[in-house]
């Protein structure tokens, strides 16, 4: 069981929570949601140590699993043991009792001391450690050869992954983790999914995909209000729960307000004459009926629509035999297709398979959006009539320019754009108030992503590509983009790990696989059917 009492943080003068009081109970599997800047990871580093509130107690369990986001902090260690290291007691035991059987000679005492030491690795299930972290380590797709490397050798999500693995050993009595799905590919969520619906201990987990959420939470702890609210079941029930409950609120108060105008009416017309004691006493009803103003809320929720200045042609991409390696590798093998308008295809797969590399390719002699670093090996690509490419790259900060302000940078690629068109863009991707004049160089990760969804709504492309748009995103972006794009009459192709967009938006699936690519030509939930 996890408890806090009376806490309260703030920044400044933004206050994130004010004299919190909850209890995560074991059994249960919360899910920490609210907007960006709401404070779940703030509460989230309050809840594992790391942060201490500035009001309040904290009550956690002796054996806590935390996700840790340090990826260099474990570089002089086998990964192997990086994973044993999320129980700490063991460690410590296996490590004491190996610097005993390196001493040259052994005295009683240190005789004495491993029959202890032996004790807690027995207790812990010490023997079966080493095979135990292997088994976890497959699940997240880290294969057996990488087990024995040090960390330092790993890319930055397989590190990730290491490290999940590392909070999920031992079997703690709670878990805490924050985006456990970044850096997972859909196999990987679908494992971690699997592995938590049977944890018996109290779960805590921030995360921006909704379908985990819901597949995974029994309860939803929500940020809002400056305060945290416990509803039962997972991300879609909390939403249903929440807007119902603001709706009474506002019925209720609306009501009132209405008898209160009737009521101060009555005490104008007659405040001067002989019906004083009626007047005093609906002097009296209003105060009782006064309402208080409704907290606000802080959830925004942007506004994604995308356009087309004109359509494409009707055969808008055709490619042929597509070769690309990366030295002995092979990711592409004469991967050849051709792209209707309107189609929406998702490309789905394990990380490193080569996703991001066909859209680098096919955008290697598309002008303004070819990668300068990337060099096709071979193939053609043939973009059709009137195809126009609006880009989402992986890496967004590298499509904005800084010594600019957020109106200009936008600005720039629509210069005949009245500026009340620009605040009007900007202000549904949440730029608010004075926000245009910030300047690019101080944007957050969120912030760079909303803003390039700016660049795609002002300039109308018929062909959008994404490539993991959804990184940077909360929960409310990711649901608007979600009904963006299944609304979009244009063409597009995408790569993302996220469920619901999978299932949602795609007609059509380029499914990665280690000796090829599966060209499925239907949804998600057929080629499910088909797979299972």
């Amino acid at each position: 069981m996890i408890s806090v009492s009376n806490v309260s943080m703030r920044y400044g003068s933004k206050v994130l929570i004010e004299d919190v009081s909850t209890t995560f109970i074991p059994g249960r599997r919360y899910g920490l949601t609210g907007p960006n800047g709401a404070g779940k990871s703030t509460f989230m580093k309050i809840l594992t140590g790391e942060l201490d509130a500035q009001k309040g107690v904290v009550v956690r369990p002796k054996k806590l699993g935390i996700l840790r986001q340090d990826q260099f902090a474990y570089d002089a260690f086998r990964v192997i043991d990086t994973v044993i290291m999320g129980n700490a007691p063991l460690w410590a035991a296996l490590s004491e009792r190996d610097h005993i059987y390196e001493k040259p000679e052994m005295t009683d005492a240190d005789g004495m001391r491993l029959g202890e030491l032996e004790g807690v690795i027995g207790d812990e299930d010490g023997y079966s450690a080493e095979s135990d972290a292997a088994i976890l380590l497959q699940g997240l797709d880290i294969h057996d050869e990488l087990h024995e490397r040090k960390m330092s050798e790993l890319q930055g999500g397989q590190k990730v992954r290491v490290l999940l693995a590392q909070a999920l050993f031992g079997k703690p009595q709670a878990l805490l983790l924050d985006e456990p799905t970044n850096h997972l590919d859909l196999d990987s969520i679908h494992w971690l999914q699997d592995f938590l619906a049977n944890y018996e201990g109290t779960l805590i987990t921030i995360s921006h995909d909704r379908h985990f959420l819901n597949s995974v939470t029994t309860h939803t702890a929500d940020i809002d209000y400056q305060t945290i609210i416990t509803y039962t079941g997972g991300y879609d029930e909390m939403v249903m729960q929440k807007t119902q409950i603001r709706s009474r609120l506002e019925s209720e108060n609306a009501q009132r307000d209405k008898k209160i105008a009737q009521l101060n009416e009555f005490i104008a017309r007659f405040a001067a004459g002989t019906r004083s004691t009626q007047v005093t006493s609906r002097r009296k009803e209003v105060e009782r009926l006064q309402t208080n103003d409704l907290a606000r809320s802080n959830i925004a929720r942007p506004f994604i629509k995308f356009d087309q200045v004109r359509p494409s042609g009707k055969h808008v991409l055709e490619f042929k035999d597509l070769n690309k390696s990366y030295g002995e590798q092979q990711v592409l093998e004469n991967f050849t297709a051709k792209v209707l308008r309107g189609e929406k295809i998702c490309l789905m797969g394990r990380n490193g398979q080569g996703k991001t590399t066909v859209l680098k390719s096919l955008l290697s002699n598309y002008p303004g959006l070819r990668d300068p670093e990337y060099k096709l090996d071979s193939g053609e690509v043939i973009w059709g009539h009137e195809a126009q490419v609006g880009y989402f790259p992986q890496d967004i900060g590298s499509q904005i320019e800084h010594g600019l302000t957020v109106a200009d940078w936008l600005h720039q690629f629509a210069p005949q754009a009245h500026f009340e068109d620009i605040r009007g863009i900007l202000g549904q991707m949440l730029f608010t108030g004075e926000e245009g004049k910030k300047p690019t160089k101080a944007l957050s990760g969120g912030e760079q992503a909303r803003l390039v969804f700016c660049k795609l709504i002002l300039t109308k492309p018929n062909f959008l590509i994404f490539d993991e748009p959804t990184n940077h995103l909360d929960l409310e972006a990711i649901n608007a983009l979600n009904i963006a794009l299944q609304r979009y009459e244009g063409t597009v192709l995408l790569v993302t790990h996220d469920h619901d967009l999978i299932d949602e938006v795609a007609t059509r699936l380029w499914h990665f696989e280690e000796h090829g690519i599966e060209d499925f030509q239907g949804p998600y939930a057929e080629w499910k059917g088909k797979h299972n």
